[in-house]
């Protein structure tokens, strides 16, 4: 009765309770121009079979609307903020993201200079009122305001953090003139002028797209008598409707964070305490890192930037100020089209033929070769997926990839290239924030990521790679399993007592969403004197001398160093969580060991006899060495020679590397 809709490029998934209590599930192609058809398309499906009460959801329209990857017109927003400091959004911080390049244009203001407007008011950096906000100023505003048409309004006065009294009075009058309002002391109540403006301006443009697709979405389930929606939140969460159509920044990662919240809930049912999350689906790889059964978070990201492996180019959009899971993403998923550049070298991404046209071989008006193309060329996929329901023509493989040259060479260089891209993706979450992953077991889940996880793990120096139950729908039962989570934070607290600090959070968290299971409680730090923060976790009680341990222990992993300099808390959050029931994934009885067969298929230069297995018939224990093939409904697992597989007590592959 409760069902979980992930919507992602190339495929939208279903998983949904049934009344006694196993899980079902449904694939459907995603539509990318009106991602709300696929759903309730789907949720028709599921309602054949179960009555829908609830739908928790991960919407991608948000991060593609910035990116323009979809046509949506984006609304007319203006920005109000400080005498002074108008074109605060357009100076930024001077960030080149290519230093050398003269040709650089920066993205474009989300607001321009002509719907930019100052207010003679004025706070200090110690929250002291120095000239009054003039409400008669802030009507005239108003009037201008709705004779230019604006749709949507970012309201930013400086240091508002620490004294939001005029930003209340501004949003009270000019909501009445303008249909949505962002105040910046809601959406990101943290320092740093141009991060808060930018991070509220984003918040702006999204609330009249996100709040119509989820009015849309909504309309369409009230006529199948569904009772209640929520949406998975980038930091890990679930908000309900409300939430998210008010403060919308919040979900633009709303998708990818599932999976990460799937691996931690698996990891803690496994006893893995050091757990990378491979993600790879029909258009992105995904990668996040769960250390002690938690999701790492980070508390900056920029949104509709570019992406050099992996890693956001600082300068090349726009920054939120926001918790989101610590993500690394990169272009490289089963539609990911190989193709060569200027000078023949061939190349992988980072465009993707997404569901529409979709791969070659779905024969769906797609003519350039993919990575699905170049596996099924392999012999790694079958001709058939969804247990028969999406039949794949390896001519039409063939035929794509010969455009390239010989078509064996072309598939298996392309996959060499999407393994390394990979790889590369992973080590930003863990070389780069000091963590080997060597020491890291791999969770690969998405329609392809058992295909690469265990090619990728050998680049990066793993040895083990778990492959779960419905692996290409792990993201989706991530959303069934995720809790309930609201944020509060506070600038600039009184480190002497920030077990006070934390105590008044959480007084408010408990008054505003009701009875909360237990906290989880952060630090934005730095030494006095640098320029940017860390975030790590606090204890409880709260103390001072334990924050330093942990910023000390993470800056040393981080940059190589520590110092001995007084310690700054900049921030201080803290999430309210509340339990969800959380349906097991489990798998029917293997009554016979089903062998589907021999398959021919490319590894290191040489075509090899691999067998290939149906997953849900390999009872737990079974062990086979490598080269071996296990197919399933919603993805199929490729155990290269050097590997073997094990099936575990909760239905999961571990893939182990001989030697």
């Amino acid at each position: 009765m409760i069902v979980a809709v992930d919507v992602g490029g190339t495929f939208t998934d279903f998983v949904y309770v049934r009344d006694d209590h196993t899980l079902g599930f449904v694939k459907m192609l995603s539509t990318p121009r009106k991602p709300e058809e696929a759903v309730l398309e789907g949720l028709r499906r599921v309602a054949e079979e179960v009555r829908v009460r609830e739908v928790v959801h991960a919407t991608t329209i948000a991060t593609n609307a910035l990116r323009g990857q979809v046509s949506l017109e984006l609304p007319k927003v203006a920005f109000v903020t400080t005498k002074g400091f108008k074109d605060v959004v357009e100076i930024g911080r001077q960030n080149r993201p290519r230093l050398y390049d003269f040709f650089f244009e920066k993205p474009k203001p989300l607001a321009s200079r002509d719907l930019r407007f100052e207010l003679d008011e004025r706070v200090d950096a110690r929250g002291v009122v120095l000239k009054p906000l003039d409400p008669e100023a802030v009507e005239e505003l108003g009037l201008k305001l709705r004779s230019l048409g604006v749709e949507s309004l970012a309201v930013c006065f400086l240091h508002s953090y620490l004294r939001p009294e005029h930003e209340k009075v501004a949003g009270g009058v000019l909501s009445r003139y303008v249909d949505y309002v962002s105040l910046s002391h809601r959406v990101a109540p943290e320092p740093r002028e141009y991060e808060r403006a930018s991070t509220t301006l984003v918040n702006a443009v999204l609330q009249p797209i996100v709040s119509r697709y989820l009015a849309r979405l909504f309309d369409g389930l009230a006529e199948m008598g569904v009772e209640s929606l929520y949406v998975m939140s980038s930091s890990g969460g679930l908000v309900d409707v409300e939430e998210a159509a008010e403060r919308p920044v919040q979900v633009v990662e709303s998708g990818p964070a599932a999976g990460v919240v799937a691996a931690a809930e698996l990891a803690r049912e496994l006893g893995l305490p050091k757990v990378i999350s491979f993600d790879m689906g029909g258009t992105t790889a995904k990668a996040g890192v769960v250390r002690g059964f938690e999701v790492e978070l980070t508390a900056e990201y920029e949104v509709g930037g570019e992406a050099h492996y992996g890693r956001i180019v600082k300068g090349s959009g726009y920054p939120v100020r926001f918790p989101f899971v610590d993500l690394s993403e990169v272009s490289a998923g089963g539609g990911t089209i190989v193709w060569r550049d200027e000078a023949g070298a061939l190349r992988v991404g980072p465009l993707s033929a997404g569901a529409e046209p979709g791969p070659a071989c779905f024969c769906s008006g797609g003519e350039a070769a993919t990575v699905t193309d170049a596996n099924l060329a392999l012999g790694r996929v079958g001709e058939s997926l969804l247990a028969g329901g999406l039949r794949l023509d390896k001519r039409a493989a063939f035929k794509a990839l010969s455009k390239l040259g010989d078509p064996v060479e072309v598939a298996d260089e392309a996959l060499r290239l999407i393994n390394l891209e990979m790889a590369r993706g992973v080590r930003l979450v863990t070389v780069e924030r000091g963590i080997d992953p060597s020491d890291y077991v791999i969770v690969a889940f998405g329609g392809a990521g058992p295909q690469h996880a265990a090619f990728v793990a050998e680049e990066l120096g793993v040895r083990e790679v778990v492959v779960p139950l419905h692996p290409g729908f792990f993201s989706a039962w991530g959303l069934l399993v995720a809790d309930w989570r609201f944020e509060a934070r506070k600038a600039f607290p009184d480190a002497s007592s920030l077990e006070d600090v934390y105590a008044v959070m959480e007084e408010g968290l408990v008054e505003r969403v009701g009875g909360v299971d237990y906290f989880l409680r952060y630090v934005d730090a730095r030494y006095l004197g640098q320029g940017w923060e860390l975030t790590v976790p606090v204890g409880r009680p709260a103390r001072l001398e334990d924050v330093r341990n942990a910023f000390e222990a993470k800056h040393e992993a981080t940059f190589g160093f520590k110092l001995g300099l007084e310690l700054e808390v900049v921030v201080a959050r803290v999430f309210a969580v509340k339990r969800r029931m959380k349906p097991r994934l489990k798998r029917p009885a293997a009554s016979s060991i089903a062998r589907v067969g021999l398959r021919k298929v490319y590894f290191e230069g040489s075509w090899l006899d691999a067998p290939v297995y149906w997953r849900d018939s390999l009872p737990t224990g079974f062990s086979l060495e490598g080269p071996a093939i296990v197919e399933e409904y919603d993805s199929n697992t490729v155990v290269p020679p050097g590997w073997s597989f094990t099936v575990g007590e909760a239905g999961e592959l571990r893939l182990t590397k001989a030697g």
